[in-house]
């Protein structure tokens, strides 16, 4: 992808796990930057081809073919500008980075019209509405605490989104697992739309590849706090690949099973387990090469107090840790 003044201008080559799709669905994963609605704006227009031909949304991918598009930049005019404070951790002319909270979805969308922090970015500075996604590079999930970048400018933006499908960004993260995890390790397991549950993800035949790599930072009775990174950037794929290895993270309802209670756990820990009410992930570092002077930037975010509290509890008086 490349920037010329407000053109948006994308190339890529569909893989062989877009076989037998639609159009429209295989290039909104491979652009997930930019709505369905938009992309499929930019088939009907001509501004989207496939192998230099413009074809239509329904047009079924046979994998190895080359996407192009060129398309104007528009403002997203339905946003609307809210005052939702940041915790703003960096920011200069060209990118914004922010430690976003518990409880704030990243985009608007069904069920989350507004008070999204791109609503919130809107109000922060007007001119990210004309940009994707309001800037956005990539996402957290909504009770995900931690670090996002933004982009300020479509030229910083092209090099960010670069930059994350050439895996040259680091992400990384700590979470508390139910369970007790040996070592480390790798998950390379494909993640997709789970058949029986469209609203959740799921390691899946048919998925896109998706890979995550965890260390243990310490063992507890029945837990393990983690520290992982993403080589991918699958929905919830940290959250989904713990679940696929039986050790779900602690609070995840979604993809949790029972809760997990050590024997004869202090009252205190019970009572933070009980009431973990989300799941116990942190977007903790985030390391990348400035847009414009191409400089190694490392960002880092402490962890939020409701989870510190519980791996302190956890240090402090599980007396199996090691």
């Amino acid at each position: 992808m490349t920037q010329l003044d407000q053109t948006i201008i994308l190339h890529s080559t569909l893989q062989s796990e877009s076989r037998g799709k639609r159009l429209d669905q295989a290039v909104a994963e491979i652009f997930s930057d930019y709505s369905r609605t938009r992309l499929q704006e930019w088939i009907k227009n001509g501004q989207l081809t496939v192998n230099g031909v413009v074809q239509k949304t329904k047009y079924i991918v046979q994998g190895g073919e080359e996407i192009a598009v060129k398309a104007q930049a528009l403002a997203q005019e339905n946003w609307t500008a809210q005052p939702i404070p940041l915790t703003v951790v960096y920011e200069d002319e060209a990118i914004l980075v922010i430690n976003k909270p518990a409880g704030l979805v990243v985009h608007p969308g069904a069920g989350n019209f507004d008070h999204t922090l791109v609503n919130a970015l809107l109000h922060y500075s007007a001119g990210l509405a004309h940009l994707p996604r309001a800037g956005i590079v990539h996402r957290l999930d909504k009770d995900t605490t931690g670090l996002l970048v933004i982009a300020k400018t479509l030229a910083a933006h092209t090099h960010l989104v670069n930059a994350l499908q050439a895996r040259e960004i680091t992400r990384e993260y700590e979470c508390l697992v139910n369970g007790i995890m040996i070592s480390g390790g790798t998950v390379d397991a494909p993640i997709g739309r789970n058949p029986h549950d469209r609203l959740k993800q799921a390691v899946t035949p048919n998925g896109r590849h998706a890979v995550t790599h965890y260390r243990v930072l310490g063992r507890f009775d029945r837990h393990t706090h983690l520290q992982v990174q993403l080589e991918t950037g699958r929905t919830h794929q940290i959250r989904v690949h713990m679940a696929h290895l039986h050790h779900p993270i602690v609070g995840d309802t979604n993809y949790g099973y029972r809760l997990f209670l050590p024997p004869q756990a202090p009252p205190e820990l019970e009572q933070q387990l009980r009431g973990f009410k989300r799941p116990a992930l942190h977007a903790r570092r985030l390391i990348l090469a400035h847009p414009v002077s191409k400089i190694a930037m490392t960002f880092e975010a402490p962890l939020p107090d409701d989870m510190q509290q519980l791996i302190d509890t956890f240090y402090t008086q599980d007396t199996s840790k090691c």
